[in-house]
């Protein structure tokens, strides 16, 4: 299995085109979350924001790019005829198979490691500039912050998903064109329509049938996390704000602050899932 994955290695990093693929999706992936967050304006009494979706707005174009390349490890064996000789040489497709998705997930991996941490800590430095700071009463923008931390890790998780997705398209219907139009037909062509469609049922369904809303959800729940423990101590053991705010180590203000984002958060996904 070794030589196999090897030989997919050596494959891969000879294609022509890839390393510029792989880097063009990290610095898009960065490009955009800087310009997202450099583009946030907020009126002086501050505003509803995510900080963390912010900076990662990058990854759900980078994504396009991450899915090109993976196709493209496996359509090329069939439009150069190479997949012959590789099924001479390894007969079970499955250790084939097994060997590229090894091998496309451990590069994914690595570029969306570095792509979303340049894009956190880009989103950071520019969010700053614009007063979303935790100082204002606003998420820390910082891995060492659970709730970014989870949904940075989510974000290279999920693009190592897409690839392996992208891979098995690739696989079944093993034409370039086709398995990158059906990929990009799935990551956009759903939002897009949950985007116009009112009926919530139906807005519930497309969202799951998108690969996307395995950012969006993540990032929302990692976002409501932060807020839990203040929900908690304020609704459930009845504490006031003061006693709160104590308990915290926050002031009143940003206790305020934050219980206000955590349940509008809250009655946002539950209106996306339908109760009322």
């Amino acid at each position: 299995m070794t030589d196999v994955a090897h030989a997919e290695w050596t494959k891969l990093r000879t294609l022509p085109g890839t390393g510029w693929l792989l880097l063009a999706a990290a610095a898009l992936t960065v490009a955009v979350g800087a310009a997202a967050a450099n583009s946030v304006t907020c009126p002086a009494g501050g505003c509803q924001l995510d900080p963390a979706k912010v900076s990662l707005t990058g990854v759900d174009l980078g994504q396009a790019i991450v899915a090109i390349v993976a196709v493209t490890v496996v359509s090329s064996e069939y439009s150069t005829g190479m997949i012959r000789l590789t099924l001479a040489a390894t007969p079970r497709r499955w250790r084939v198979l097994a060997a590229k998705a090894a091998v496309v997930s451990t590069v994914t991996l690595a570029t969306g490691a570095v792509a979303v941490l340049a894009a956190v800590l880009a989103g950071g430095l520019l969010l700053g500039r614009h007063g979303i700071t935790a100082a204002h009463g606003y998420e820390a923008l910082s891995l060492g912050n659970g709730p970014v931390l989870r949904a940075a890790a989510g974000s290279v998780l999920y693009l190592a998903l897409i690839a392996l997705f992208s891979l098995g398209v690739a696989a079944a219907v093993r034409g370039s064109a086709v398995a990158i139009g059906v990929v990009l037909a799935l990551l956009f062509l759903f939002p897009i329509l949950s985007s116009v469609i009112t009926s919530p049922g139906w807005h519930r369904h497309l969202e799951q049938l998108s690969p996307m809303t395995a950012v969006g959800g993540p990032l929302v729940i990692a976002a409501c996390t932060e807020f839990t423990s203040l929900i908690l101590l304020r609704f459930i053991e009845e504490l006031s704000i003061e006693e709160v705010a104590a308990a915290t180590n926050l002031g009143a203000s940003t206790v305020k602050t934050h219980l206000r984002r955590g349940l509008q958060k809250i009655r946002k996904q539950l209106e996306l899932e339908g109760v009322r």
